[in-house]
């Protein structure tokens, strides 16, 4: 399983709680687009998650900026997913970071605003915040392995509910479910 996670905004802890915090013990990768804030809050989310990937954000103090990139791209299930916390001009800014980088999908934070967006080229995926959620839901995105290629998607609450649903094929159609 995969989970994504941003903006976290601590200054001692990892914050996660719930169904969040049980998603990211058993992840075999989690992705953390930024906005960790203090390098203890990283070291904390190493400390919970098998294999941690994340990039900096607009708030991350030069510990984090130290150690981790302001981009970065993975594969998943077949998929690369390209990842950053936030690029000026939007979607058509998003579309176009993972354009450059052959992404079938961008994740990306910054807006606390959990988001999924098949329209364009690039699916773009924001999971919005675990711990700060600014009049949003409090989330995180779950992604699972399919049989034939291709992930199962979803953005979860942290209490649990699953609010949005989707599949996103191996040649990076998506659709809902």
């Amino acid at each position: 399983m995969l989970v994504v996670v941003s903006d976290t905004h601590s200054t001692d802890s990892h914050r996660l709680t719930g169904r969040t915090l049980r998603a990211v013990r058993e992840a075999d990768i989690v992705a953390h687009l930024g906005d960790f804030m203090r390098e203890s809050v990283l070291d904390a989310f190493e400390s919970e998650a098998d294999r941690l990937l994340g990039v900096t954000g607009n708030n991350d103090d030069s510990g984090i900026r130290d150690r981790l990139p302001e981009a970065r791209s993975f594969t998943f299930a077949g998929l690369t997913f390209a990842m950053t916390h936030t690029q000026r001009g939007g979607s058509t800014a998003l579309s176009l970071f993972g354009r450059q980088r052959a992404a079938d999908v961008v994740l990306f934070g910054h807006s606390h605003r959990p988001t999924y967006d098949p329209s364009g080229e690039v699916i773009l995926l924001n999971p919005g915040s675990h711990a700060q959620p600014r009049g949003n839901r409090a989330a995180h995105a779950e992604f699972q392995r399919l049989p034939d290629g291709g992930i199962d998607g979803e953005l979860v609450t942290v209490g649990g509910e699953t609010f949005e649903s989707f599949v996103i094929d191996g040649s990076g159609t998506a659709r809902s479910r």
